[in-house]
Formats: structure tokens, C-alpha cells, sequence
């Protein structure tokens, strides 16, 4: 089956240690691999994916840039050109209160062996400014009670907690920022 590179029209951040760009392809392993990592899920999901739930997902990620000129990005470590993660921004339509629906969502996801490194810090900050630069609106995410690094990456990144709700019966913490004036 012939595949087309998506990858070049998302545009690409970088960052001192990172490169933020489109998923290829050729990077579906490492993306399941991911995904199927109960360290990764263990904050996020019920339980890691399977391959068919990954392949959604990353299809997903495709879609939010073709419909809607933004979505997540591949974070590649520079010095290795490892896969390390990925980020962006979704309106995934959930079904929560208060509603996201309209509003830019940030999330960010890292493989385990990039955990406490300050990655997700820098490619939050990356990602956030292109939001800046992109949104005339405030953006948001949800993190689990639980999940106490990404409250300190969101936190650093000048998000701050507005309430905490549930979501699909599991209590959850809904964070803010506002954007940043851009020259």
C-alpha cells in the first residue's frame, strides 16, 4: 500500500534540545510503542492501547491538522533523533463539564525513558507559543489529581488550575492560560 507524508505540512518547532514536527509514517511503531507503555498511560488512560487504539490515535493527530490547522506534534530528541514523544494542541469533543469543545486543548505525552529530564517542560513552552502566536483565545488541559509532573510542567508553562471535575467518572484537574501577546 503506497503512503503519503503528511509531515510537511505541519509546521516544524525547535527548541535547544528538541525538534517538533508532523508524524511520518514510518514512526507508527514507535507511536503504539508508546501508547502500549503502562508508565506512559498510567495517568492518562484506563490501561495502555493496543495497536488498533494507537492507530486511531495517530490518524487522529493527522486529522486535527488537516481539518483544522493544528494538532500534535512528534518530539524528537535533537542529539539522538529518538523518538521521545508527542504534543500539540486537539478539540477532542468530550464530554465534559465545563466543556472544551472550541477551545484549544494542549496535551503532551513522553516515552518513559525521557521522564524527569525537562523535556515535556521545553516542548510545552514550544508548543504553547506557537498557541500564542496561533490562538486569540485562552487554552486548556485536563491532568489526573494523580499525576504530579504534569501539574509542575503545566504550572511552569503558565497554565493555572480553574476546577476540578470528572471526566468519564474519574476526577480530574482542568487547567488555564492565557495567551501571551505576540510581536
Amino acid at each position: 500500500m503506497q503512503t503519503v507524508s503528511t509531515a510537511s505540512a505541519v509546521p516544524s518547532l525547535e527548541t535547544d534540545r528538541l525538534w517538533l514536527r508532523g508524524h511520518r509514517m514510518d514512526e507508527f511503531e514507535q507511536c503504539a510503542a508508546l501508547w502500549a507503555d503502562p508508565k506512559v498511560t498510567q495517568h492518562i488512560l484506563e490501561r495502555p492501547l493496543t495497536e488498533e487504539e494507537s492507530w486511531a490515535r495517530f490518524l487522529r493527530y493527522v486529522g486535527h491538522w488537516a481539518v483544522f490547522g493544528f494538532g500534535y506534534w512528534v518530539i524528537v530528541e535533537k542529539q539522538t533523533g529518538d523518538f521521545a514523544g508527542e504534543g500539540g494542541f486537539a478539540d477532542y469533543k468530550r464530554a465534559i463539564q465545563p466543556s472544551l469543545k472550541g477551545v484549544p486543548e494542549i496535551g503532551w505525552v513522553l516515552a518513559s525513558r525521557f521522564h524527569g529530564k525537562g523535556f515535556a517542560t521545553e516542548a510545552v513552552r514550544a508548543i504553547t507559543a506557537w498557541g500564542d502566536a496561533h490562538f486569540q483565545t485562552p487554552t486548556r488541559c485536563i491532568i489526573s489529581p494523580d499525576n504530579t509532573a504534569s501539574f509542575r510542567v503545566a504550572v511552569k508553562c503558565g497554565y493555572r488550575e480553574i476546577l476540578r471535575t470528572t471526566y468519564h467518572g474519574h476526577a480530574t484537574v482542568m487547567f488555564e492560560r492565557e495567551p501571551e501577546a505576540t510581536t
